[in-house]
């Protein structure tokens, strides 16, 4: 195996900041080093895939503590068949990097990892093994439809896992360099606050997740808005569109010295409640004490029941995961109450209820009609409409 005696890391591993919460397995991983990667042009050169990438930095940067590296085949397995590493701690999705078995051989020792043909960083291959996607499919996903987006990029994948620590020698800050921040770098902006509650969404905010900011807020010091602005389904809204509508809605409805806006850089994997625990195990390690999950939450098609992605957090218990879920109900605007409600706080009935799906209001987008200001504010509705109508 190449020797790496030539990698130097950029900052020592990082426990839990004062009144806050620990990373995930105890410390915060950092797999960010300093290299020239001339110096590693010899090696077998891997390409990745948007999603092989986005993976690569979250394990590097620590949003995807305790994880060095891709999976080995134990903690694989267990992870697919008791949603935790081999070692017991709760983990849900197999964050894994495949290739052809026909290439396989071609990837031992040490791998330079590669992006539009740039080397990036490093694998140090400890293993390879192949994976059950059937049974992948059926356990990760709950079905083997191809239609699923998720199980559509699994059947796609090579037949053949490698495994073993990554390095990364450059974090590349992407569209948002504004937004886009390690765990080492918001743990520092968290500081002051004792409580922190962060919020995700790959989908335009509305009304009523402005209503789960806000009653979170309520209740604790600080709201971390972090949007997936990695790879996500050709018919979502592109996260330049978010990412705006975020900033407009910031400028005039929200506390500044409460609020954060970073980006999650992750690739949705559409994997309902599976997703949902990694996506509170990852706002841990970003040193957030707190989760909202809602309706539906990763969810895609009806693959999913609308609170399963809640419910699954009841398999472990609190202090493994080691982040409070605060679950909420679907919230619409009432015409009636004139406000946004719940089932639980509203007593009319539907037709009282202004409630848009994701294809109607893309719909109304693509028409030039304007949105109800129930549903969205007339700001975010502009930046909506103006990319609609360029799309």
């Amino acid at each position: 195996m190449e020797k790496l005696t030539n990698l130097v890391y950029k900052n020592p591993p990082e426990g839990p900041r004062e009144g806050g919460v620990a990373p995930h397995g105890g410390a915060l991983v950092n797999r960010l080093v300093q290299a020239d990667p001339r110096e590693y042009a010899h090696l077998p050169a891997l390409e990745l895939s948007e999603r092989g990438y986005a993976d690569l930095e979250l394990i590097a940067t620590g949003v995807y503590s305790p994880l060095e590296g891709f999976l080995g085949e134990a903690d694989y397995r267990s992870v697919v068949e008791r949603l935790r590493l081999a070692s017991g701690l709760p983990w849900s999705l197999p964050i894994t990097l495949s290739v052809p078995k026909a290439e396989a051989r071609r990837y031992r020792g040490t791998v330079r990892l590669t992006r539009g043909g740039e080397t990036v960083g490093l694998l140090e291959v400890a293993e390879q093994y192949e994976p059950d996607r059937h049974r992948e499919a059926l356990e990760v996903y709950r079905t083997t439809d191809p239609a699923h987006p998720g199980v559509a990029a699994l059947l796609a994948q090579g037949e053949v896992n490698l495994a073993g620590r990554v390095s990364l020698f450059r974090l590349d800050r992407g569209e948002f360099p504004r937004y886009h921040f390690t765990p080492r770098e918001t743990r520092a902006l968290f500081r002051g606050w004792r409580t922190v509650v962060a919020f995700q969404t790959r989908n335009p905010i509305h009304r009523a997740h402005e209503y789960l900011h806000k009653v979170a807020l309520e209740h604790l010091d600080g709201l971390f808005l972090n949007p997936l602005v990695g790879a996500t389904k050709a018919d979502d809204v592109p996260a330049r569109v978010r990412m705006r509508a975020y900033e407009v809605l910031l400028e005039r409805y929200y506390p500044p010295d409460r609020v954060v806006l970073g980006v999650y850089p992750a690739a949705m994997r559409y994997a309902g409640p599976r997703e949902a625990i990694l996506h509170a195990i990852s706002r841990k390690n970003y040193g957030c004490t707190h989760f909202i999950v809602g309706r539906d939450h990763a969810g895609v098609g009806s693959y999913y029941g609308p609170y399963e992605a809640q419910e699954i957090f009841e398999a472990f218990r609190p202090e493994e995961i080691g982040i409070e879920i605060l679950k909420f109900e679907h919230t619409f605007y009432c015409r009636t109450c004139g406000s946004i409600v719940s089932a639980r706080t509203c007593p009319h009935d539907r037709e009282h209820h202004l409630i848009l799906s994701g294809t109607r209001v893309r719909e109304l987008l693509r028409s030039g009609a304007p949105l109800p200001p129930e549903f969205t504010r007339p700001e975010v509705a502009e930046v909506l409409r103006a990319a609609y109508q360029t799309i």
